[in-house]
């Protein structure tokens, strides 16, 4: 028996009706996670189709351990998206063995080596990664800045400006099923090109495929707090550092916040909190510090680690919701 085959308008009034008519939302599953052979020829008809995929393959690996889920209780914990949501990379990847996928969803790369080679080394990173339908984020705070010495023919380099012109578009470039990818560029704030990189988007023409986000650390907010100077560096983390500079704290805070209520970038990272709060850094002298977020800058990760995204659907477990007798289920959660 052949693989069943569906045309696109099949799947897209299929899908609108599972969604009870709603055109977006059938129109987003056929274009992001409605499952196609390598011909682009669709083989599922809904998102109903799409979660038995997903029982089956999450089935498949129960059975290599003890007392393990049966494909049908796997399904109906999925089933309507009513209690467990997989988020993007998991609908799209999970089962799917005819397109290069992740199943993860975003990724941290190591900072990039301050060479060229090493530039290119994380470009390469990012593009493996975007095609794979993955958001990555890295640290650049390693760049050396502006105007510094380097041993190639141009003798001085010029900072982090035109790296992250390259990181942007390299993400630009990579098509994921009609979407870009997704990029987090994060840098020290002691980094003595800080005003460079907060004030890039200013000019809207910049950096168009990246987030951007500054690393704030307890030593920047007291002087902040006290109205002092801070010290900015680099390497960042040197306790020799060959560039040294002092400006005023509040004046820089006040700049970056400018910028933010402008443009809504950068984002700020509480960084020291942040990695105070992260398991991971426990074993930061190991290599498993936290050196960056994901694009959407909601969790913070060592090098080369990633984050598999999916939801708990609490209104899945309200038993006689819409009556003055709903109540939630915590035996069922449980």
């Amino acid at each position: 028996m052949g693989v069943k085959i569906y045309t696109r308008d099949e799947v897209f009034q299929n899908s609108k009706d599972y969604f009870g008519g709603d055109d977006l939302a059938a129109s987003v599953f056929i274009t992001k996670y409605a499952l196609q052979d390598k011909e682009g020829n669709f083989l599922e008809l809904n998102p109903d189709d799409m979660h038995k995929r997903l029982a089956a393959e999450f089935a498949r690996i129960e059975s290599n351990y003890s007392n393990p889920l049966s494909q049908d209780e796997i399904y109906k914990e999925l089933k309507n998206f009513k209690k467990i949501v997989p988020q993007g990379s998991p609908m799209a990847g999970i089962g799917n063995i005819n397109q290069i996928q992740s199943i993860s969803n975003c990724f941290v790369i190591d900072s990039p080596q301050d060479s060229y080679g090493g530039i290119l080394l994380s470009d390469q990173e990012l593009v493996q990664i975007a095609k794979r339908r993955g958001g990555i984020g890295f640290d650049i705070s390693t760049i050396r800045p502006k105007g510094e010495l380097t041993a190639n023919a141009a003798r001085t380099t010029d900072g982090i400006e035109i790296f992250m012109e390259r990181f942007s578009n390299s993400t630009r470039e990579v098509a994921q099923g009609g979407r870009r990818g997704a990029l987090m560029l994060t840098i020290s704030v002691h980094h003595p090109q800080i005003r460079d990189f907060i004030n890039i988007k200013q000019d809207l023409t910049k950096v168009t495929g990246a987030n951007i986000s500054v690393r704030l650390t307890d030593e920047f907010m007291n002087a902040v707090q006290k109205n002092k100077k801070v010290q900015l560096r680099w390497p960042i983390d040197s306790i020799d550092p060959e560039v040294v500079d002092e400006v005023n704290a509040l004046e820089l805070w006040d700049e970056i916040i400018k910028n933010a209520h402008s443009s809504a970038e950068p984002g700020l990272l509480f960084w020291d909190t942040a990695k105070r709060m992260t398991p991971a850094d426990i074993y930061a002298d190991d290599g498993f510090g936290s050196i960056s977020t994901n694009p959407c800058g909601e969790i913070i990760l060592s090098p080369y680690d990633s984050c598999r995204l999916m939801v708990v659907n609490l209104t899945g477990f309200v038993s006689s919701e819409f009556t003055s007798s709903a109540f939630f289920d915590f035996d069922e959660f449980g």
